[in-house]
Formats: C-alpha cells, sequence, structure tokens
C-alpha cells in the first residue's frame, strides 16, 4: 500500500475510533451484578487497592492475557478497573469493538445480553462516572497501552476500557492526551493480537464471532518472607 493510501487509511480510521470512543458511557444503567461499586474509589481507597492488586489476568474466549496496572499514573482508573472486576462486572462481556490495526475495546455491560450490533452499543457504563486523570508525561499511546473510553467531556470515566494495537501518539484525537491510560498489556500480546484481527461486520468493528471475557482475575500479591 502506497504512502498516500496508507495515510488516508490511517485517518479514516481515527476517525472513525474517535466517534467510537467518544460514544462511551454516554447512558449508566445500574451496575450488574448487584454487588459492584456504587462510585468510583476515593484516593485513599484506590491506594488501598492497588497496594494488593499490581496486575489483572483478562480471561477471554480466545486465550488471556496480563495487564500490569499503572497506579502511579491513574490510580482511581486502575482501581476502580479492580473493583469491577473483583465485582465479576466484566463477567461475560465482549470486546464489542474491534479496529483492525487500531484498538480493541470492551466494557460495555449491554454486551452481557446482547452481543449483535445494535443502537447504542458502546453507551453504557457501571452506572456511575469519575474524572479523566490527564495522562502523564512519559507514559503515551504505545502499542499494548491501556486506557479508558470516554466521552470527552471531564467525568466521563466509567468501565469501557481500550487496549491500543498501534502508536496513537501522533494522531491529533490522542496528542490531546484526554484519554486514562491505566495499565500495559505484558504478558499474553499474542492474544491481544488474535482479538484484534478476527472478522467483523462492516466498520463498526462489531467481531462476528463475539470475543468474550469469562472473567477478569485479580492475583493475590505474593508477601516475600523475612530471611
Amino acid at each position: 500500500m502506497s504512502g498516500p493510501r496508507r495515510a488516508r487509511r490511517r485517518a479514516a480510521w481515527a476517525g472513525l475510533a474517535l466517534a467510537i470512543l467518544l460514544a462511551a458511557c454516554d447512558a449508566l444503567p445500574p451496575p450488574t451484578p448487584a454487588n459492584c461499586p456504587e462510585s468510583a474509589p476515593t484516593a485513599d481507597e484506590a491506594q488501598a487497592i492497588l497496594a494488593e492488586a499490581p496486575t489483572a489476568v483478562v480471561e477471554t474466549t480466545l486465550g488471556e492475557f496480563t495487564i500490569t496496572l499503572n497506579g502511579a499514573a491513574a490510580p482511581i482508573a486502575a482501581a476502580n478497573f479492580v473493583a469491577l472486576a473483583r465485582c465479576g462486572f466484566y463477567n461475560g462481556l465482549t470486546f464489542h469493538r474491534v479496529l483492525t490495526g487500531f484498538v480493541i475495546q470492551a466494557g460495555d455491560p449491554q454486551t452481557r445480553e446482547n452481543q449483535d450490533d445494535f443502537e447504542g452499543l458502546g453507551s453504557a457504563g457501571p452506572g456511575y462516572s469519575f474524572a479523566i486523570e490527564p495522562v502523564p508525561e512519559g507514559v503515551n499511546y504505545d502499542p499494548y497501552a491501556v486506557a479508558m473510553a470516554n466521552t470527552g467531556l471531564p467525568d466521563s470515566n466509567g468501565s469501557q476500557f481500550f487496549v491500543c494495537l498501534t502508536d496513537l501518539d501522533n494522531l491529533e484525537t490522542f496528542a490531546q492526551r484526554s484519554y486514562t491510560i491505566f495499565g500495559t498489556v505484558t504478558d499474553g500480546r499474542e492474544v491481544v493480537d488474535a482479538i484484534g484481527a478476527v472478522e467483523v461486520r462492516g466498520v463498526t468493528g462489531v467481531p462476528v464471532d463475539p470475543v468474550v471475557i469469562r472473567r477478569i482475575e485479580i492475583p493475590a500479591v505474593e508477601e516475600s518472607t523475612p530471611s
């Protein structure tokens, strides 16, 4: 593919991805299951949660991958992800947007019951929203970075997240650094690649064969014993 064609295609994906990411969290249905949090953790609660939760293992129908959480860059988003994972919020949800060579996105609770392409897909969250945490210098939208999807409004983080499949820092949308980066996929990257390569329906990015999150496990921190 020639340089100009590649640039046009990348720009088209960027525009589509922006529309998709901005659709996240417009509607806020009650959290499911019922024992999930009703609000994001406070700063003190986030610190306590992250002290015992440095990683998250995402088990999908195509395999599992591990996210190393970046609590220093985004403590509220990282701790909120852990809290939702622990209560089973993500169990049974799908990667409802797959844009090959761009991002894979999940976290809409509507996809637990409806795995098709439907009006309002990508618009739901956990029943609350919280502030976007600005991305600090030195933390970038690199391949396998994990970030929150939001509407761009200051308090629109929720439950939806995406994994970058390429370097997105050079795109104007991401240069604004308004999508909170809370982790990086450090193991099982081949699974992320496999999800990013599935067949999708048209330009909407809904997989033909749903890719389901079976569960997200938060491994316990191994305590070291004194010598």
